[in-house]
């Protein structure tokens, strides 16, 4: 998937979630915790959706190595409306190589609010290389970035 159907895919997404919100705010008689638990499962679905994307991206990476213990990621910050973070990933083996990583952003609870995969080429054995992560979309309040999956080849 290319990275302007990805960008399609999440425009769609939140065309969808601003409708149901919408559609919501209706003066039909429905009660404002029906109301945020809408919003709060439109926000789950579209994390969903991210992380199916990333994982579709994930198996197109061809002879992949789990290599989660060579990748870290580091406290989020927001730049720009989005939460980013850095990562750091340690060549563990004796030849440069590259890694596709998934990285998770999740709130206080645990839940999902977004996924995203980068890649890193050229990573030497056992020097470390940093590369920042950015969220797809705007996340505000306590986010936390986790390592979903790492593979090398």
């Amino acid at each position: 998937m290319t990275r302007r159907s990805v960008r399609g895919v999440w425009a769609v997404l939140l065309t969808a979630v601003v409708a149901s919100a919408a559609a919501a705010c209706t003066d039909d008689g429905g009660s404002p915790s029906g109301t945020v638990s809408e919003a709060a499962s439109a926000v789950a679905s579209v994390a969903a959706s991210a992380s199916a994307a990333a994982q579709e991206k994930l198996e197109g990476f061809k002879n992949g190595v789990n290599a989660g213990k060579d990748v870290k990621a580091g406290a989020v910050a927001e730049q720009g409306g989005r939460a980013t973070t850095k990562i750091t990933v340690t060549n563990s083996t004796d030849s440069a190589t590259s890694y596709i990583i998934q990285i998770n952003f999740r709130d206080p609870g645990g839940n999902l609010l977004d996924s995203t995969v980068v890649t890193v080429d050229d990573v030497q054995p056992g020097t470390p290389k940093d590369a920042t992560v950015r969220s797809n979309r705007t996340l505000v309040g306590d986010v936390t970035a986790e390592v979903g999956r790492a593979l090398r080849h």
